[in-house]
C-alpha cells in the first residue's frame, strides 16, 4: 500500500509546560495527514461533502513511541490500512529524522447526510486500487 507523507513543524502552542508535545496533538497530525491523503487520491472532504459522503471518525489509536518537542519538524506518514463494508481503516506514523514517534490509526465509517451508513461509491474504491499499484 502506498504511502503519502506530509511535514508538520511543531509550534510552541503544541506542547506542554514540560516542553514535550501534548498527547492530543498527534491525533490532529493524524488529520492532517489524512487530508492530504485523501487530496492527493482526488478525494479531498471537501468533494466527498459535496457528494453527500461524510467520513467521522469512530475509533482512534495512538501508540506513543519517543516524545517530540518544540520546534521539531515530523514527518506524517499516512497510509489505507484496510477497508470492510461502510468502515475504512487509515494507518498514520510520525517521524522524525528516521524514528518513529508515534503509530496508530483512525476508523471512519461512512455515511450520507443523514447520518446512515453507505457503502463507499465504486469510484473511490477504483482510486484506492490505483494507489496500490
Amino acid at each position: 500500500m502506498i504511502s503519502k507523507t506530509c511535514s508538520i513543524r511543531v509550534r510552541y502552542a503544541d506542547t506542554d509546560q514540560m516542553g514535550v508535545v501534548y498527547y492530543s496533538r498527534y491525533l490532529e497530525w493524524f488529520e492532517v495527514g489524512r487530508t492530504e491523503y485523501l487530496r492527493a487520491l482526488g478525494w479531498p472532504y471537501r468533494r466527498m461533502e459535496e457528494e453527500g459522503v461524510f467520513l467521522p471518525v469512530v475509533e482512534a489509536h495512538v501508540q506513543y513511541h519517543r516524545s517530540t518537542h518544540y520546534d521539531d519538524l515530523v514527518q506524517v506518514r499516512t497510509r489505507i490500512g484496510e477497508m470492510s463494508g461502510v468502515r475504512l481503516k487509515i494507518e498514520c506514523e510520525v517521524w522524525r529524522e528516521g524514528e518513529l514517534l508515534a503509530s496508530g490509526y483512525t476508523v471512519h465509517a461512512f455515511l450520507n447526510g443523514d447520518g446512515k451508513p453507505i457503502r463507499p461509491s465504486k469510484v473511490f474504491v477504483e482510486a484506492l486500487k490505483q494507489n496500490e499499484q
